[in-house]
């Protein structure tokens, strides 16, 4: 594959479902980018497939979905966090569902996990082998607004990579790529909504003291709107390959129903197949 060409993750928690169905497909053919970027749950789901893991993704939101030490209210209390990543990144990576650090660490992928520093409200890319700990990265990434923490990375506060880049694929061609393969969460025509007034205020006051992260939130749907025209203009221009569900998607963030998120799996894996003679065209193989 050309060396120029790189791998662009959307986020949408559970929705990942379909990104996970999409990557193991990408898994079976063979087909490894040079370059991934990922935002929240993107760069989760970017964690298995570079590493090599066939289904990992897939079977952890199955297998833990309605598990209180992994997702729900339990986690909200005891750890802040309506996603237990101590859990995620400790008791499943290591022996539930074990992670091939060692894989993940070799793999010569370009690989980047998109943050927004609460104190700037600016997107963060923190990429593997140059941030600290690109797990912490992967975390911070993860941590959405009112239902997580801030984490510390690299010297910074961050949250939801989602939220200051909704689609990271500008740093894709910032870095000198040519072409992206873009896995969206949503169907195509879906907008996202202002922010309703009560979330507004309930921001304002958890994060009083980051205005410009505030600032940041609000602005998220104008911004996540004006991605998903420009995406559409590069797909035109035979820039961008993008990939997302044929139907609207009814999984919520926090979806506990294991055979709704099945099926999203499912559905993810059949589009890739679906697309993948188009998508080899693209990519010139």
């Amino acid at each position: 594959m050309d060396e120029k060409t790189a791998l662009v993750l959307e986020g949408g928690s559970m929705r990942c479902l379909f990104t996970a169905g999409v990557l193991d497909a990408f898994l079976d053919w063979g087909l490894k980018f040079p370059c991934v970027t990922g935002s929240s749950a993107g760069a989760f789901s970017a964690v298995g497939y570079l590493a090599g893991q066939r289904g990992r993704t897939a079977r952890i939101n199955l297998r833990f979905a309605g598990d209180e030490r992994y997702l729900g209210v339990r986690s909200l209390l005891r750890h802040h966090s309506v996603f237990n990543f101590d859990f995620l990144f400790g008791e499943i990576a290591d022996s539930l569902e074990p992670l091939d650090r060692a894989a993940l660490a070799a793999s010569p992928a370009r690989f980047a996990a998109f943050a927004t520093d609460v104190a700037t409200g600016e997107s963060v890319a923190f990429e593997k082998g140059k941030c600290s700990d690109i797990y912490l990265a992967c975390r911070a990434s993860g941590s959405m607004p009112l239902l997580a923490p801030i984490v510390q990375m690299d010297g910074r506060a961050c949250m939801d990579g989602g939220i200051a880049a909704p689609v990271p694929y500008q740093w894709a061609f910032d870095q000198g790529c040519e072409k992206i393969v873009v896995v969206l969460t949503q169907a195509a025509g879906y907008r996202k909504k202002a922010v309703s007034p009560t979330m507004a205020r309930a921001l304002a006051r958890h994060y009083r003291l980051y205005p410009a992260f505030v600032d940041c939130c609000l602005s998220r749907p104008d911004r996540y709107n004006a991605e998903q025209l420009e995406l559409s203009r590069l797909e035109r221009e035979g820039r961008a390959f993008l990939i997302r569900p044929d139907r609207p998607v009814t999984v919520s963030r926090v979806e506990k129903d294991v055979d709704k998120l099945h099926a999203l799996y499912l559905e993810g894996f059949r589009v890739a197949d679906a697309r993948k003679q188009a998508l080899l065209k693209f990519l010139g193989q």
